[in-house]
């Protein structure tokens, strides 16, 4: 299948990273929400970042003004449903991200390929609500979309061989790799990395180490680019938390149970960088732990 036209639904940091990507690689995007403001926020982060890319010789100052033209946005859902690939990165909640799928539904041409860039949910469960779970899968970037080279691809039970390739060729295009993973909670990489963040949380709610003793341990004891609890503000600590509570949840091991500690911090609004709070305090110009 020749996949020419993406739909990308949500413009926040993955959605436009998504977008970003998309479009420098040659295709055509239509990026929704909800929201003109985070429609406009989006192209001027996109435009800011591919500005960036242009200055370090990365891409030329054509192929950024190409890119920025083959994005355009809509605040009506159903204009998706004429692209060749819908990539969904609404909030992590399963129950937005269905709503969202059965809303689109009635306006899908009959060939166009669903999926999510969720980080945990399950793929089976979401594809078995639309009317193509054949042709629905996990398309599941990293965190900043334009820097990182991994793409998780997750089969559900129903997906099949054409749609796996499809996807596999757009990765390919981007000049990403691509990791397969099966239909299981967090699949690869969030399935290694959130228990090891939930630890680092652990170890700070113990008492055993602050939050510059771990951060600075990890990074320099197991020459980690960036220590787990810095890294949790980046991901945001909401994200963190609702990705545990799927690995406890789906299977059932007190091994996953997020730390006390972690709820708290959500609890409080402390969603690290987003908010400019969470194991650090953003609001001065230098970082400074919370504990």
């Amino acid at each position: 299948m020749d996949i020419q036209k993406v739909g990308v639904i949500g413009a926040g940091q993955m959605g436009n990273g998504i977008a970003h990507v998309m479009a420098l690689a040659g295709y055509d995007v239509l990026l929704t929400d909800i929201s003109q403001q985070a429609l406009d926020a989006a192209l001027s982060t996109v435009r800011g970042n591919l500005a960036r890319q242009a200055g370090r010789g990365k891409i030329s100052e054509a192929d950024m003004e190409a890119a920025m033209a083959r994005i355009s946005t809509t605040l009506t859902l159903g204009d998706l449903g004429q692209t060749d690939l819908v990539i969904e990165a609404a909030t992590e909640r399963e129950a937005v991200k269905q709503a969202i799928f059965e809303d689109l539904q009635p306006h899908l041409l009959p060939h166009t390929i669903l999926t999510s860039n969720t980080s945990s949910i399950s793929i089976t469960r979401l594809a078995s609500r639309t009317d193509r779970p054949e042709r629905f899968m996990g398309f599941h970037f990293m965190n900043p979309v334009p820097v990182m080279q991994l793409v998780e691809l997750i089969r559900g039970i129903a997906t099949d061989e054409e749609t796996f390739a499809a996807c596999k060729a757009v990765v390919d295009k981007l000049g990403k790799t691509a990791a397969s993973a099966e239909d299981f909670p967090a699949f690869i990489v969030n399935r290694i990395l959130m228990p090891m963040i939930n630890e680092a949380v652990y170890t700070l709610y113990e008492g055993v180490g602050n939050v510059r003793s771990i951060d600075e341990s990890m990074k320099l004891g197991a020459n980690h680019p960036m220590g787990p609890l810095e890294l949790a503000d980046f991901i945001g600590l909401d994200t963190c938390l609702a990705i545990m509570n799927v690995l406890h949840d789906g299977l059932a091991d007190t091994k996953y149970r997020p730390c006390p500690l972690l709820t708290k911090y959500v609890e409080a609004g402390w969603l690290g960088r987003k908010t400019q709070r969470g194991f650090y305090d953003y609001r001065g110009e230098i970082p400074v732990p919370t504990r």
